[in-house]
């Protein structure tokens, strides 16, 4: 079975709003075909609502409408944003959270603000997210401005103030710059894109072993990429960090290639992951950490 932690979808709009480079989200019934045509049984559908670089909003009421079409493939996650509810770090989120938590939604994301990811409105809104029981899914960003997501300095150190602050809140990294720290950088320029060769490992390594709340989505190039841009390390890394790693794909694109989902098969069927850590890594993670549970055939246990 695979459970895929991100994908994205939304209602067909009426003209299509493409991307600049002609891109748009699939809509539900051809997200669907896709994880059909790679084998996935299930997908955790992310929303964005955050203004910087989105163009398209697709919020939980939307994903709550499309899941509920679906609700033996697709799983709504509830976007939020910590600009909401007053622009204040002291703005009360815990009715909000739990409302969405009881209508079904498995995990906050993608969590994308173009803010420092330890400032007071992120601060306020992980702390309540952790006291309600919701997982977040971040995106970091390699800076503050023309671009979305999180903003982070080289060496990771807000999200490692952020993981020991909120030791109960699991997070769920994504995104280049985040998977980029999988290995020492030879330049900071290096997080906004793909590093490529063998991997001296760096300080998402040691952020890892040491903060058991953070937990990888390996969806999208940057997860493909951090784990098969050198194949032993990227062996030993699943291996090591079984518990903790997610299969994912990030399809939010008509068409998109997967490669991640080939490549883990092939390090099954060769022997080069165990059957443990495929399993782990394919769907029991997700299953654990999104409450779902189910069996191996992907029916409720």
């Amino acid at each position: 079975m695979l459970i895929d932690i991100h994908v994205h979808c939304c209602k067909p709009r009426a003209p299509a709003v493409h991307r600049a480079n002609g891109s748009r989200y699939p809509t539900p019934e051809e997200l669907i075909a896709a994880m059909d045509a790679h084998g996935i049984d299930r997908a955790l559908v992310m929303g964005t609502v955050s203004p910087e670089c989105r163009y398209t909003l697709v919020t939980a009421e939307e994903l709550l409408d499309i899941t509920a079409c679906f609700p033996d493939r697709l799983l709504p996650s509830c976007p939020v944003d910590p600009r909401w509810l007053t622009h204040s770090p002291a703005a009360d989120f815990r009715a909000l959270l739990r409302a969405y938590r009881d209508m079904g939604c498995r995990c906050i994301g993608e969590y994308i603000p173009n803010l420092p990811l330890d400032d007071p409105l992120n601060w306020n809104l992980f702390a309540q997210a952790e006291e309600v029981g919701l997982p977040v899914t971040i995106h970091i960003a390699p800076g503050l401005g023309g671009c979305y997501g999180l903003f982070d300095d080289p060496g990771l150190p807000r999200l490692e103030r952020v993981l020991r602050a909120f030791p109960d809140l699991v997070v769920f990294g994504h995104s280049q710059p985040f998977w980029a720290e999988i290995g020492r950088l030879d330049s900071p320029q290096d997080r906004a894109g793909y590093p490529k060769g063998p991997v001296d490992p760096g300080r998402l390594v040691e952020l890892f072993r040491s903060c058991p709340n953070l937990h990888g989505d390996l969806s999208a190039g940057s997860g493909y990429n951090a784990i098969h841009r050198d194949p032993d390390f990227g062996e030993a890394f699943l291996e090591e960090f079984r518990d903790r790693l997610l299969f994912g794909t990030d399809i939010a694109n008509v068409p998109q290639e997967l490669p991640i989902v080939a490549y883990l098969r092939q390090l099954l069927a060769e022997g080069r992951v165990s059957e443990e850590a495929y399993e782990k890594i394919a769907w029991r993670n997700a299953d654990r950490l999104l409450r779902l549970g189910l069996r191996g055939d992907g029916a409720p246990g």
